[in-house]
C-alpha cells in the first residue's frame, strides 16, 4: 500500500469524526465542516488591521507596484499554461512533474516534496496564507472596505487557505483602482515576504553554512560492494586506507591508488568506524549498442577479467587493457545478462561457463575499448569527414594518441587548436577500424577543438565502478544557494545563474526538482541524513541542528510564497487574477461604444477562465487522455 492510500484513508476517518461532531453540536459556531474542509470564521484582528492601515499612501503606494507586477505575471502565467499544455500533449513521455500527484502540494505524496520536511512545508504553508489573505485584509481598511469575516481553511488537518470576505456592497461602491489594489494585495504580500525570507536565506544563514570535510554519499548501489560494506546514504568518507580526505576529488585520487580491499573510516553522523570494502569492477550504467552488449536492469553485471588478467578495480582495468586497441572481455552475471553478450555485434566467437544457479561467466573477445558515441552531429567535423549519422562508434585514438575513455578523449581535443586536422580511429557498430581526417571545430563550452559528437561518459559505452557510491554535490548545492562551496563546488551545474539575486530566487525555485533540470538529486533542503554533509560556523553555530530547522523554513516559505503568488495571477475566477482581470476588462470595455458592456466583460472573464481550466487538465491528464484515446 502506498503512502496516497494511507493519506485517503485519513482523510476520510477525519471526515466522519468531523461531521459526528458537528451533527452531535460540540463543535463552536466559528467552525464549519464541508467533508474534510473545515473552515474556522473569526472577526478578531479586524482592529489591528484598521490601526496597521493608518498610513494610507505608504500602502495604496506598495498596493500599485505590486498590481503592476501581478497584470505581467498574469500575462505571463497564462502563457506559460498554455505551453504546458501544449508541451504536455506533444510529449509522449510525461515528465515526473506532469505526473498527477506532483501537482499537489503534501509531502509525501507529491515525489518532490519528502515526508521529512513536512512541518517546514506546512509552517510555509500556513503562513504565506496568512500573509496572504491578511494582505486583503488590510488594503481593505486602507480603502474603506468593511470586512464581513476571516479566517482559515484547513483541508483535514493541513491548512490549505486564509479568507478575507469584504463587504460586498461596500467592495462595489469602492472605486476600481481601489479593488484592483485590494485583489493584487496578497500576491504583493506574498512576493514582498518572499524577498525577506530569501535574503535572510541568501546571506547569513547559508554564509554560516559549509560543506564538511569527506566524501558525502548521496546513494549507494544495490549489490555493489559498498553495499555489501553496510555503507548507507548520508555517511562521510573521511579516510581511505588511513589517509584523511577532504573532498570528492581527493576520495577519487586516494582510492584510484588503492588496493582490491581497502579500509575505508565512516563518518555517519554520530561515531565513526572503519570497514572494509572488498573491490569488484561492476557496471553500473549502458549506452544502447554497447561493443559489449549489456543493458543494465537491476542485477548488476560484473567484469571479472581483461585479456584473462583478474580485475577488481578501473585501474587494474585500464593496466589490462594497455595500448592495445581491443581487449577480450569476462563479464560475471545471472543468465539473463550472459545472454545479451552473447547476443552483441561481434560477440560470435563469444565463450563461457554456466552455473546450476544460472550465474556464469562469458568471455567476449576483441571488444573496442574507447570512447563511445552515441550521437553525430550533423554537418559537424568528424561527419564531414565521412561518419555516418545514427551509427554507434567507439573512439580508440585521436592524432596517434590512444583514448580509452570519454576523459582521455576531452584531455586529447583539449590539447588541440580549432582548425587542426588530425586523424581519428574509430571502430563501428560491425567491429571494423576506420580513420577519419578531421578539421577541428572551436569547442562550444571550452578550449581546444572539437569533433562533432556527443560521447557516453564511461568506456566502450560501460559507465564502471568499483565501489559502488554516489556523491552528493553538498558543496555545489550551496554554491547555487548563494553561500562558499568551496574546492567541493567545482563543476556546478546551472552556477552561472546565480550570480544574481533573480538568478538565485530562480534557482532556489527549481532545486527540488532538480533531477529534471540536470543536477544529482532533488534538494529538498538541510534534512535527515543530509545534515551529515554540512557543518555550521560563526554565531549561528551556537543554534546547533536548529540552524538547519532554520534554512528550511526560510527556503521553504520562500518557495511556497512565490508559488502561491504565481498562482494566485492566473487570470481565472475566483484566483486574484481572475478578480484583476475583471477590473482591466471593465477599464477597457468602459471606453469602447458597445451596448451590453456587463455581458462584454462577463465573456471575457470566462472564457479566460475556461481556457485555464483546460490548460490545467491538458498538463495533469494530457498524456493520460492520449492514450486512453490510442493516440500514443
Amino acid at each position: 500500500m502506498n503512502t496516497l492510500f494511507w493519506v485517503l484513508t485519513g482523510v476520510l476517518a477525519y471526515s466522519a469524526v468531523a461531521m459526528w461532531l458537528r451533527n452531535e453540536g460540540i463543535l463552536p459556531d466559528a467552525f464549519r465542516v464541508s467533508g474534510p474542509v473545515l473552515t474556522l470564521r473569526t472577526l478578531r484582528g479586524r482592529a489591528f488591521l484598521g490601526r496597521l492601515a493608518a498610513p494610507k499612501r505608504f500602502w495604496r503606494a506598495v498596493a500599485n507596484l505590486g498590481l503592476g507586477g501581478a497584470l505581467v505575471a498574469m500575462v505571463a502565467s497564462f502563457a506559460l499554461i498554455l505551453s504546458s499544455a501544449r508541451s504536455a500533449f506533444t510529449n509522449a513521455q510525461p515528465s515526473a512533474i506532469q505526473q498527477p500527484q506532483n501537482f499537489l502540494i503534501i509531502p509525501g505524496v507529491n515525489d518532490f516534496l519528502p515526508l521529512s520536511v513536512a512541518p517546514e512545508i506546512v509552517a510555509g504553508l500556513a503562513g504565506a496564507m496568512v500573509v496572504h489573505e491578511g494582505a486583503h485584509g488590510l488594503l481593505c481598511r486602507v480603502e474603506d472596505i468593511d470586512i464581513e469575516s476571516m479566517g482559515l481553511v484547513f483541508f483535514a488537518l493541513l491548512p490549505v487557505g486564509a479568507f478575507v470576505e469584504p463587504d460586498e456592497e461596500a467592495t462595489q461602491e469602492a472605486s476600481r483602482g481601489a479593488r484592483a489594489r485590494m485583489f493584487a494585495a496578497g500576491v504583493t504580500a506574498n512576493t514582498v515576504l518572499t524577498i525577506v525570507v530569501f535574503a535572510l536565506l541568501f546571506g547569513p544563514v547559508v554564509g554560516a553554512i559549509s560543506p564538511a570535510p569527506g566524501y558525502a554519499v548521496g546513494e549507494v548501489n544495490p549489490g555493489s560492494p559498498a553495499a555489501a560494506a553496510d555503507l548507507s546514504q548520508g555517511d562521510r568518507i573521511v579516510e581511505v586506507a588511513g589517509a584523511p580526505v577532504e573532498t570528492g576529488a581527493e576520495f577519487e585520487a586516494a582510492i584510484a591508488d588503492a588496493g582490491d580491499s581497502v579500509a575505508l573510516t565512516v563518518d555517519d553522523g554520530d561515531a565513526r568506524e572503519t570497514v572494509t570494502v572488498d573491490r569488484e569492477l561492476q557496471v553500473v550504467g549502458s549506452a544502447g549498442g554497447n561493443p559489449l552488449g549489456v543493458t543494465i536492469e537491476g542485477a548488476p553485471v560484473t567484469i571479472a577479467a581483461v585479456n584473462g588478467e583478474a580485475v577488481a578495480t578501473e585501474s587494474a582495468f585500464y593496466d589490462a587493457v594497455g595500448g592495445d586497441e581491443r581487449a577480450a572481455l569476462t563479464v560475471t552475471g545471472n543468465a539473463s545478462v550472459l545472454d545479451q553478450v552473447r547476443d552483441a555485434p561481434g560477440a560470435e566467437n563469444a565463450s563461457g561457463v554456466e552455473t546450476a544457479d544460472g550465474e556464469g561467466a562469458v568471455t567476449v573477445p576483441d571488444v573496442p575499448i574507447g570512447a563511445y558515441v552515441v550521437g553525430v552531429q550533423e554537418d559537424g567535423p568528424i561527419h564531414d569527414a565521412g561518419a555516418a549519422l545514427g551509427e554507434p562508434l567507439t573512439i580508440v585514438s585521436v592524432d596517434g594518441e590512444r583514448v580509452v575513455d570519454n576523459g582521455a578523449l576531452s584531455a586529447v581535443l583539449g590539447e588541440r587548436d580549432p582548425g587542426e586536422t588530425v586523424p581519428v580511429t574509430v571502430y563501428d557498430a560491425d567491429g571494423e577500424q576506420a580513420t577519419y581526417e578531421v578539421e577541428l571545430d572551436p569547442h562550444p563550452s571550452r578550449d581546444g577543438g572539437f569533433i562533432g559528437v556527443s560521447v557516453f561518459p564511461g568506456t566502450s559505452g560501460l559507465a564502471l565502478d568499483d565501489v559502488g557510491v554516489t556523491e552528493y554535490p553538498a558543496g555545489a548545492y550551496l554554491e547555487l544557494l548563494g553561500g562558499d562551496g568551496g574546492e567541493a563546488a567545482d563543476g556546478v551545474p546551472l552556477g552561472g545563474v546565480t550570480q544574481s539575486p533573480l538568478g538565485l530566487v530562480f534557482v532556489a525555485l527549481i532545486l527540488p526538482l532538480g533531477s529534471l533540470f540536470g543536477l544529482p538529486f532533488n534538494f529538498a533542503g538541510f534534512t535527515g541524513d543530509l545534515t551529515n554533509f554540512f557543518v555550521v560556523e560563526g554565531p549561528l553555530a551556537a543554534l546547533g541542528g536548529g540552524a538547519f530547522l532554520l534554512a528550511n523554513l526560510l527556503f521553504w516559505s520562500g518557495w511556497i510564497n512565490i508559488q502561491l503568488a504565481l498562482f494566485n495571477c492566473l487570470p481565472a475566477f475566483p484566483l486574484d487574477g481572475g478578480r484583476i482581470l475583471r477590473m482591466v476588462a471593465e477599464a477597457v470595455i468602459s471606453r469602447v461604444p458597445i451596448s451590453d458592456r456587463h455581458a462584454a466583460v462577463r465573456t471575457i472573464t470566462v472564457s479566460s477562465g475556461l481556457v485555464m481550466l483546460a490548460g490545467l487538465i491538458a498538463m495533469i491528464f494530457g498524456n493520460q487522455i492520449l492514450t486512453a484515446l490510442g493516440l500514443i
